[in-house]
């Protein structure tokens, strides 16, 4: 390869849409933009969302929902995800993050743990929430449900 025998791949360039340069162009005279009207004009053309005087579709539709923007997001865990860990370990969002466990939540205010699956070994929990049956599980196989 010599850098005199460079050049773009296929189809990579195009060749810029010159406007008003004669017949034999192709878009000579209105330059492709037929006679008269609206779409000919300069500065031509309606605004988005304009659809000809008929009610738009964003005010026939009517508004629905709610967004909260107080509400708290946690990082969830189920106690399916403290099986790796050995009897008498500290668990918490730093240890279940480095661990991969879990993932970084945007917003999130802390963690929350669930009661989804099988704890065996007694551990202590730190988290900001936990669910009734979690709490439950981590306490009867001897652990500590810690909140923060």
């Amino acid at each position: 390869m010599r850098i005199d025998t460079l050049q773009p791949a296929e189809g990579s360039r195009k060749s810029v849409k010159r406007l008003g340069r004669g017949i034999g162009s192709g878009l000579g005279k209105t330059s492709g933009k037929g006679h008269k009207g609206q779409w000919a004009r300069s500065g031509g053309g309606v605004r988005p969302g304009f659809e000809g005087g008929q009610m738009p579709i964003t005010r026939r539709v009517p508004k629905r929902g709610f967004k909260n923007h107080f509400r708290k997001v946690y990082a969830i865990v189920n106690l399916s995800a403290f099986e790796g860990f050995e009897n008498g370990a500290v668990v918490d969002f730093e240890t279940l993050y480095s661990a991969g466990l879990i993932k970084e939540v945007k917003n999130a205010v802390g963690l929350k743990v669930l009661g989804n699956g099988e704890i065996k070994v007694a551990l202590t929990v730190k988290a900001n929430k936990f669910s009734a049956s979690a709490k439950e599980a981590i306490e009867k196989a001897g652990g500590t449900a810690e909140e923060i």
